[in-house]
């Protein structure tokens, strides 16, 4: 029989106990090894049975167990401490307190940061991979340095999904619905007590309505919509019932929710908490671009502004980062689907359908008129924007360069800060231990919290024996879970206790332990290792050097050639020659992977380069002394230095991304197939197994222990963070607060119609006439060239422009290279034909074949770009930025 209501039933905890309440509400506990151990000590079985959640372990706990700890003055001491800790780190000044150079602008007072998903903890499962892993370590990060971050996302009550396996190695999905009051989060409710509420309107005379939940996560709140409410129609509340799913008008809804919705949630909690308003907001990828749709609503109906000058007021303060290195990553919707419900009575006061339309327009060559791109609108309402590694920075300008026509990818004002991990979360705790005792524990901390590299130094003096002793023992660790979520995989796959023997003998902790896990989309080339299979077994079953690897790996639901890719593996994984040297484990989660990390000795990578943005799972692994094995992709494409680990080559073929079922493709994949098997045979495996006289491989531990020294500060969330901080947060801060003014925008205003005067009046500017001496001839290195520029500038003035030189190395087709920029200086007022002069002298500073040309770009001290305002005049000759060559 079923229930007709649900609800739980909270323990009530003694008074002596009360601030356990407290410490497990605060999802610090997640990366605080003391807070956890306080909790296993609680009652380690019914911590174990409850999957290491503090609030379900407080539910279940035996009420005898209970009054037994009341009355234990050891662990009330211990609790007391805890409790005490957790307010001094609250309260007490960090990083971000005493981060504002002297004389400097104050850094901003608050930073309001959207994702659609966030992996905080395996016990609040809100997230599907990298994007949400990336969001949770950014608040935690934020967190440790003292940022004053607000994070705001949508409470899914399914989550993403749960994944097994059936007989045959076909994935399985189950969606266990969260029960909120058995989660780490609260429910923010007005004075009266009632639940606060958002509102949305929806065409037909609906609403959409949602409750918002707090998760505390150390520092920093965290602000999630929930549409499952009574308030709802059906309909309505399936809008957040599970991450990713349903049809493109179901993520439209999520979306809106997300963007206009957080928004209004945020102000609520303001209103009840008396928190600053945010200065800035960060949209973590285009799913919450619509935010800045609301904050245009907003300054429209408070400030009396127009919509150009709300745009710019909310331009200056935004940060859009994108994640994906290809258009089929992007959300785009129908075009009068988005129409339907930003127009008629649905439209947003002040916010005309046709600008929001705009927004979204897929306007360059190639594009779609009739789709709405997310992130198109995130970017044109965003005056900062970055990329997550410094490939993918270039990849994401060369990939959006048509919303800057005229301008060559390098000039697309899209900048990049490399991702990070945050330590605490991911270093096994002893390998923080062994770090500890060789430089202190506080230093130790200090050095996973700000990633200083000044912080690490030291680490190189710990001797080989402890390195190697550690590695064997995070190993065998490994192992054991491995054991454990095997055999309850295989229960689940309809297996029977008695032909189960041999799961006992799978994985040695002695033999070299590859691991590769991560979402599986076809790029991630899950199955490249199975490529030569009778290779691959001979690796794996190698007489006196074999390797053993570690799968795991979750495909979208409705990714059905992703779950072949998984049933391939599983299949070779199943077969009873290699079964005890490879694995695969479904359903990975952050629980898994904080064994998998640490377990490992080499972390393999392979993409389809280049559509790894980041790839934060091989830092995770480094930061526990594990190797990278990769393409030159993502992060590794920047930090791989030959030390570290293996770069496998890439087979380039020159044709871009191939279809993955063209010839081109599979000749490559046997390539780079081929390239990795050799690397293991004659490089890792051989450099593992090379033991000295005592019995240690010491080129290994050399690797190991220069990786911890080298990339554990560069890897780090910490110094992503304060990358955040002082190159993107405090310059948004700084620019809105110069557009606000007093609170009456009128420096906005003043932008706004410059930036539509500007407009109207570009078509008529035009570079009329370049000349220079000699500059058909060769010149001598350290000569320079005397330029003379005519340009025509319609109804502009001088100071409305910048007359610029590019010049640089040119190859055969004439294209400029490390372009250098030189200003030109206006000469006189203009002549009898309107026409200014621009002169200035072009130094040559380098050999070879060298060329420049000449640029007019609008000027104005409030742009963070020159080619914010995508608007660019050439000369006649140097259409599509073609050299004026000079040999």
């Amino acid at each position: 029989m079923k229930a007709i209501r649900r609800f739980t039933v909270r323990t009530v905890l003694p008074e002596q106990l009360q601030p356990l309440h407290e410490l497990a509400l605060n999802l610090r506990w997640s990366w605080h090894p003391e807070t956890r151990d306080l909790f296993r000590s609680v009652d380690p079985d019914v911590w174990a049975a409850t999957g290491e959640d503090p609030v379900r372990l407080l539910g279940e706990v035996p009420a005898a167990r209970l009054a037994a700890l009341a009355a234990d003055r050891r662990f009330l001491r211990r609790l007391g401490d805890l409790a005490d800790d957790l307010r001094e780190y609250l309260a007490g000044p960090r990083w971000y307190q005493g981060a504002g150079p002297q004389g400097a602008a104050p850094l901003p007072a608050a930073i309001a940061y959207f994702s659609p998903e966030y992996g905080i903890a395996a016990a609040l499962p809100q997230y599907s991979g990298g994007l949400g892993i990336l969001a949770g370590d950014h608040l935690k990060a934020a967190s440790d340095l003292g940022v004053p971050v607000i994070g705001v996302g949508l409470f899914y009550r399914h989550g993403y999904f749960r994944q097994s396996l059936d007989r045959d190695g076909w994935q399985q999905e189950r969606y266990p619905l969260l029960d909120p009051d058995e989660l780490a989060v609260t429910l923010l409710r007005e004075a009266d007590g009632t639940p606060s509420r958002v509102d949305l309107v929806l065409p037909g005379g609906r609403t959409l309505a949602a409750h918002i939940w707090k998760a505390q996560v150390g520092r920093v709140p965290l602000l999630l919509l929930d549409s499952g409410i009574e308030a709802n129609s059906p309909a309505e509340r399936d809008v957040t019932d599970r991450l990713y799913g349903g049809g493109s008008e179901h993520r439209l809804l999520q979306e809106m929710l997300l963007g206009i919705g957080g928004v209004r949630a945020v102000r609520v909690y303001q209103r009840l908490t008396g928190h600053p308003a945010p200065e800035v907001f960060h949209t973590n990828e285009g799913h919450a671009g619509f935010l800045g749709v609301e904050r245009i609503r907003e300054l429209v109906a408070d400030a009396g502004l127009d919509f150009a000058a709300a745009l710019e007021a909310v331009r200056a303060g935004t940060l859009f980062t994108t994640h994906t290195p290809v258009p089929a990553g992007i959300d785009r919707f129908d075009r009068e689907l988005v129409a339907r419900h930003f127009g008629g009575d649905t439209a947003l006061p002040g916010v005309p359908v046709d600008q929001v339309l705009a927004l979204g327009a897929e306007t360059w060559r190639g594009g779609d008129p009739k789709l709405f791109n997310m992130a198109a609108m995130g970017l044109r309402l965003a005056q900062r924007a970055n990329g997550v590694s410094t490939l993918h920075g270039e990849v994401s300008r060369s990939m959006f360069n048509g919303l800057w026509p005229g301008f060559d990818a390098a000039d697309v004002p899209i900048t990049s800060v490399t991702n990070g991990v945050h330590a605490a979360t991911w270093i096994d705790p002893a390998v923080v231990r062994l770090g500890a005792t060789e430089i202190g524990a506080d230093r130790a901390e200090e050095a996973m919290t700000t990633g200083e590299a000044r912080r690490w130094t030291g680490l190189e003096r710990i001797g080989n024996t402890e390195v190697w002793e550690l590695r064997r023992t995070l190993r065998a660790q490994l192992v054991d879970e491995v054991r454990h979520r095997l055999r309850a995989s295989w229960r689940q796959r309809g297996a029977g206790e008695a032909e189960l023997g041999w799961v006992s003998s799978v994985l040695d902790p002695d033999v070299l332990t590859i691991g590769f896990a991560r979402r599986v989309p076809s790029y991630k080339r899950l199955t490249l290792m199975l490529r030569d299979q009778q290779r691959l077994r001979a690796l794996l079953l190698h007489p006196t050097r074999p390797v053993q690897i570690v799968v795991a790996g979750k495909a979208h639901p409705a990714d059905d050639g992703g779950k072949r890719l998984i049933q391939q593996m599983v299949a070779f994984a199943d077969d009873p020659a290699v079964r005890h040297r490879i694995v695969f484990l479904p359903d990975y989660d952050m629980a898994m992977a904080q064994h998998l990390y640490p377990g490992c000795d080499v972390w393999l990578n392979n993409p389809l380069r280049p559509l790894e943005a980041c790839g934060t799972s091989g830092m995770k692994a480094a930061l526990n002394g594990c190797l990278n094995l990769s393409v030159l992709d993502g992060w590794w494409d920047e930090w791989f230095d030959g030390q570290n680990g293996w770069a496998i080559p890439t087979a380039d073929t020159g044709e871009g991304v191939l279809d993955p079922d063209s010839r081109e493709a599979e000749r490559r994949d046997d390539i780079e197939a081929a390239a990795l098997y050799d690397l293991i045979e004659d490089q890792v495996a051989t450099r593992f197994y090379d033991r000295g006289s005592d019995g240690l491989p010491h080129r290994w531990i050399a690797m190991v222990r220069h990786t911890l020294v080298t990339l554990g500060p560069k890897v780090l969330a910490g110094r992503m963070v304060r990358e955040y901080v002082e190159r993107l947060y405090a310059p948004a801060a700084l620019a809105q607060r110069e557009l606000a003014g007093t609170g009456a925008f009128r420096a906005a205003r003043e932008l706004a119609e410059w930036k539509a005067r500007v407009r109207e009046a570009w078509p008529v500017v035009r570079v009329e006439h370049v000349e220079a001496d000699c500059p058909d001839e060769a010149q001598e290195l350290g000569s320079a060239l005397a330029l003379r520029v005519q340009v025509a500038l319609g109804p502009l003035e001088p100071a409305d422009v910048e007359v610029q030189v590019v010049s640089g190395r040119v190859d055969e087709s004439d294209r400029i290279s490390d372009a250098a920029l030189l200003a030109l200086k206006p000469v006189g007022g203009p002549d009898l034909d309107g026409r200014t002069r621009y002169e200035g002298s072009l130094e040559l500073g380098r050999t070879g074949p060298f060329g420049y040309t000449v640029r007019v770009l609008p000027a104005h001290p409030r742009l963070a770009s020159p080619a914010e305002p995508g608007l660019v005049a050439l000369p006649p000759e140097a259409a599509g930025m073609d050299a004026g060559l000079l040999r």
